[in-house]
């Protein structure tokens, strides 16, 4: 496994962005990228738990329109 950073991009809700910049505050982090970083640890740990995340479909933005 690699543990070198790579840059990557891509699309978040604003609501979601405000959310990474309170977990930020809210736990001395860094930045952005290490609170997106820890929230993929944390995900990665809970491996067998994948179908329980992913199969269930989620939308809170859909219901919001």
């Amino acid at each position: 496994m690699s543990y070198e950073k790579k840059n990557v991009s891509f699309e978040i809700y604003t609501d979601t962005d405000e959310m990474l910049s309170d977990i930020v505050k809210n736990y001395n982090l860094k930045d952005k990228s290490k609170a997106i970083r820890c929230l993929l640890d944390f995900v990665l740990e809970e491996k067998n738990s994948w179908d329980n995340l992913f199969k269930k479909k989620r939308c809170n933005h859909c219901r919001k329109k």
